[in-house]
């Protein structure tokens, strides 16, 4: 039944399609009417809706992670598409194929797969930390969670398979750092590259829409995720505390600040690597996804990102501005060269230098000789 997707949809579009209703908002416009705000999902992405007519009524019919039939037209606001709704109801989970709803990776989890056993791979054989990875790998209930699991709700790598896309990328990262600086512990920092984030596949629930769990509201994925490496580490016999103790310290401090919700700060070389390189690959994805949610704001700056308090740039320089390769002056900014004077005659050793005009000598003393320097004259005795 889907026929058209997020993606797709252009300003002045005829809309009617399903989607799964992400939020539900009820509010009330200052002259006292009712509307309602919807975000809508599908597997391309998402675009924000507009109820302004029947308000009451649609709202008791639907709720949110629920899919629905929308018709309206499509407008662009603010930079950003946006449906404004004339009709919509709600369908059964049987009118509708999942796989046309939630956004995916671009690359197949099966793929991705035998990238993580590859890296687990190259690890250094027999020791308690490929061994501690292998212990997940054989875990298949697990790994089918590890393969789908979003990274976050919203903020990045937010679709299926984003959570192995992002540790793969991080693991990534560990041996690009590791060439450069070798005295890192490989293993070490590519355990935390690929665990750090683990947790993550208990706190977030992802089977509609993607929210947290009630046990990631409370616990968060950090905790859970220690949990969870503690427990395959005691099925290791001989697993060494101290080799733990520096892989739960990954774990605990990979978001670097008591602020950002870390229990611990880095305190090794590789903990500290591992909150540079997690933070940067989650930065730029988000940032990218922000710019890439905007392809019909014309403008060269995307809309506000309010978690980094900012705009973005996305344009370039146009091409009447650069001509081989060199960033040519404007006219605005062109400056027209001045004449070069010509160079001072100097004077011969018999020729006399021209007296200064009086009263504009060379000198402070020279301007002032002759001059009067008493500013309050005393007044002349009347006779």
């Amino acid at each position: 039944m889907k026929k058209v997707f997020v993606e797709t949809i252009r300003e002045r579009d005829w809309v009617d399609t399903p989607f799964l209703v992400r939020d539900k908002i009820m509010a009330m416009a200052k002259n006292g009417k009712p509307y309602m705000t919807l975000k809508l999902i599908d597997r391309s992405g998402e675009v924000e809706a507009r109820v302004w007519d029947r308000v009451d009524e649609f709202g008791e019919q639907f709720g949110k992670d629920d899919f629905i039939r929308v018709q309206g037209k499509a407008s662009v606001y603010m930079g950003k598409m946006q449906l404004v709704v004339q009709d919509l109801s709600r369908l059964a989970d049987d009118q509708v194929d999942l796989a046309d709803f939630l956004p995916v990776a671009q690359r197949s989890g099966a793929e991705m797969e035998l990238e993580l056993r590859a890296k687990v791979a190259s690890m250094q054989s027999e020791g308690y930390l490929r061994r501690l990875l292998e212990a997940f790998l054989a875990d298949e209930a697990f790994l089918q969670h590890y393969r789908s699991a979003p990274a976050a709700k919203s903020m990045h790598h937010a679709y299926l398979g984003g959570l192995l896309e992002h540790s793969l990328a991080v693991a990534d990262l560990a041996d690009d750092i590791c060439l450069r600086y070798p005295t890192l512990n490989r293993d070490l920092l590519l355990t935390g590259a690929l665990l750090h984030d683990v947790g993550k596949v208990a706190e977030l629930c992802y089977s509609r829409s993607f929210d947290y769990t009630d046990a990631g509201k409370l616990i968060g994925h950090i905790v859970m995720g220690v949990e969870m490496v503690d427990a395959k580490a005691r099925q290791i016999p001989g697993f060494p505390i101290e080799v733990l103790v520096l892989v739960k310290h990954l774990l605990l401090s990979h978001h670097g600040q008591y602020e950002y919700g870390s229990p611990k700060r880095p305190k090794t070389l590789e903990a500290l690597v591992l909150n540079f390189i997690d933070d940067m690959d989650a930065k730029i994805n988000g940032v990218r996804t922000h710019i890439e949610r905007e392809p019909d704001n014309p403008s060269t700056w995307t809309s506000y990102h309010r978690l980094y308090d900012r705009y973005f740039f996305k344009g370039s320089p146009s091409a009447d501005q650069t001509k081989g390769g060199e960033l040519q002056e404007t006219p605005a900014t062109a400056v027209t060269p001045a004449p070069t004077a010509a160079p001072r005659a100097q004077p011969s050793a018999t020729e006399k230098r021209p007296e200064p005009k009086k009263g504009f000598g060379f000198t402070l003393a020279e301007q002032l000789r002759g001059k009067s320097l008493d500013l309050f004259p005393a007044e002349e005795t009347k006779e």
